[in-house]
């Protein structure tokens, strides 16, 4: 992808999640599909309404950096502040919501490179991807070829965690299905080009992407939300960013639900059916 040309990093100071922090697994299957699931847990003042509302709005969203080096007073698309390296943009279009707010059938063109600090653009995305649903629990996006079904999903959930009364943070739990179901010469064919560049290794650096931007919720989400009422007027600087990390319960709240879905993708004969079966129940 060597015409695009990715912003500079921008240096936040903030302290950035390891991948030990989440539980990951990829699941091949014989056919050339597979299946990954993810889970975070975030801390710090998130709630899943924040996420919600991030969800609805930040393509289009942009933000005035007060005090990042070399960005010092510039407005910048909201996009890079979700990760502090690997995005270089995200435009909403077709049928959108009220404020141009993300919806049911609207198609979200995304550019990013998994850990390009490291790989540059040897992982890249370009794609247009449609949204399937949008909701105050969850989203997903992904692709379909007709008469064959998604070929491409990806499923976030999100839900509250409280305990005795108090608010402890949010699970984030994530899905995607990679290639379409079935055992014949067809499906094997697609999915074999679908993988020659979404493959388990480009999911396997999308990992640590994935952490990293999930995870800097906790850093920039609650003081943007707290102006939600000016979107015109964001403003970020490094000083909104609380402090201490704290510790972390690996892998999110519910490790039960992780090892609910693994087992349920291995053994499912169609794992988009068994994505969406559960897609609004599952937390």
């Amino acid at each position: 992808m060597p015409e695009l040309q990715m912003p500079a990093a921008r240096e936040f100071g903030w302290d950035l999640r390891p991948t030990s922090s989440s539980r990951f697994e990829i699941l091949k299957r014989p056919n050339g599909q597979f299946c990954v699931v993810l889970n975070h847990a975030l801390l710090r003042g998130v709630t899943a309404e924040m996420i919600h509302w991030w969800f609805l709005n930040f393509p289009n969203l942009r933000v005035r950096l007060i005090d990042v080096p070399g960005y010092e007073q510039q407005q910048v698309p909201a996009y890079l502040l979700w990760h502090p390296v690997d995005h270089r943009s995200a435009t909403l279009s077709g049928r959108l919501g009220p404020n141009n707010t993300s919806r049911v059938g609207a198609r979200l063109h995304i550019q990013e490179a998994m850990q390009y600090d490291r790989y540059g653009w040897q992982y890249p995305v370009d794609t247009t991807v449609k949204l399937f649903y949008v909701g105050e629990d969850g989203w997903a996006m992904g692709r379909a070829i007709p008469l064959l079904g998604p070929v491409m999903m990806l499923r976030i959930h999100f839900t509250d965690v409280v305990q005795d009364g108090v608010p402890m943070g949010v699970h984030y739990h994530y899905e995607v299905v990679i290639g379409v179901s079935g055992d014949g010469p067809v499906s094997r064919l697609i999915n074999s080009r679908i993988t020659a560049q979404f493959g388990p290794e480009f999911f396997a650096a999308w990992h640590r992407h994935n952490v990293i931007e999930v995870g800097v919720f906790e850093n920039f989400l609650p003081p943007l939300y707290a102006q939600r009422e000016r979107p015109d007027a964001l403003e970020y600087q490094r000083d909104m960013d609380p402090q201490p990390l704290g510790d972390l319960p690996a892998g999110g709240f519910d490790g039960s639900l992780f090892e609910r879905r693994i087992t349920g993708y291995r053994s499912a004969q169609d794992p988009h059916a068994f994505q969406a079966y559960a897609a609004r129940s599952f937390l």
